[in-house]
């Protein structure tokens, strides 16, 4: 079995990265910023620049799977393409294809606040999916932290105080496939390493996009609409290198919760752009399921610690 690269040494980074948290809580917050620039400008081109959505998700696959070839080199190309799994890897990738393509088709209609809210479901989602899918069950305290944060997307929505845009369905359906694809690429963390999962996602998602773009292809409109249409992959990239590098000079716990800042970063970018801000129902929501996934995290640490202490009982030697 090929030994899987660790997601914290994917780019080569010093062991002793790992004693900078500073650093690493720099990282997140700034890959959370590219994050939120990804969704706005694709919201941009979608609602004011008026582009097929086809034809963003397209260029956003195409100009990171393009940064990731000059990045390791032509040559590199055949190693990336050896898997163990390629069912699975082909799988994987039209997940984070249609979570993407079902998220961008949510921001033409709904606030980025909106969008992210829900998206912060996507931990509980997996808590939920891990019992079935890959036999990692629940207790009771974590069972009810999720159903706490599903009740604060219905705090958000308000269901029955007005009308709910079918476009939420985008939302949830681009969480959903989200949950999913993060359950294969654990499934596939011991067989192949993050590079060649990295690299399949964008190969896959590029030709698999390719024909939609193609078909409803429209010019943009000058050198602006060039550079924000090429821009979405350039923030899609960094963003994620920058959040692998930031799992290197960090434990997860340390960088996780860092991740909710993106209901600020969003926020930001809603307002600056389209004059739009979060009303309170939303905010409320926002903290309830954003508690629920802290609570989560705090719940997998001790797990996993009391798991470490079983361990090293067992391996020290009887005196």
């Amino acid at each position: 079995m090929q030994k899987a690269t660790d997601p914290e040494n994917a780019t080569g980074a010093p062991a002793q990265a790992r004693s900078r948290p500073m650093r690493a809580i720099g990282l997140m917050c700034l890959a959370c910023a590219l994050f939120a620039c990804l969704d706005t400008t694709a919201k941009y081109l979608a609602v004011v620049a008026e582009l097929p959505m086809g034809q963003i998700v397209w260029m956003r696959y195409l100009g990171q799977f393009l940064g990731m070839v000059l990045a390791f080199g032509l040559l590199a190309v055949p190693r990336l393409l050896r898997t163990q799994k390629l069912k699975a890897q082909i799988v994987r990738s039209f997940l984070l294809l249609t979570s993407t393509a079902c998220n961008f088709l949510a921001l033409r209609h709904l606030r980025l606040d909106q969008t992210t809210t829900i998206g912060f479901l996507t931990p509980l989602t997996v808590a939920v999916l891990a019992g079935p899918i890959l036999g990692e069950w629940i207790g009771w305290r974590r069972a009810v932290a999720i159903v706490v944060g599903f009740s604060g997307v219905v705090i958000a929505l308000r269901p029955g105080f007005g009308e709910i845009h079918p476009a939420f369905l985008f939302a949830f359906a681009s969480m959903v496939s989200y949950a999913f694809f993060s359950l294969l690429t654990r499934h596939l963390a011991p067989y192949d390493s993050a590079e060649v999962t990295l690299f399949y996602s964008l190969l896959a998602g590029t030709f698999l996009a390719a024909p939609f773009a193609l078909v409803q292809w429209v010019w943009p409109d000058g050198a602006l609409g060039w550079a924000l249409l090429i821009s979405t992959g350039f923030y899609g990239g960094l963003g994620h290198y920058l959040f692998i590098l930031a799992h290197r000079y960090a434990p997860a716990s340390t960088v996780v919760p860092f991740i909710y800042i993106t209901l600020i970063t969003h926020s930001a970018g809603g307002y600056l752009v389209f004059g739009q801000l979060p009303d309170r129902w939303t905010l409320m929501g926002a903290a309830t399921v954003v508690l629920s996934g802290l609570y989560l995290l705090h719940r997998e640490r001790l797990t996993a610690r009391a798991a470490a202490v079983e361990i090293t009982a067992k391996a020290t030697p009887n005196r």
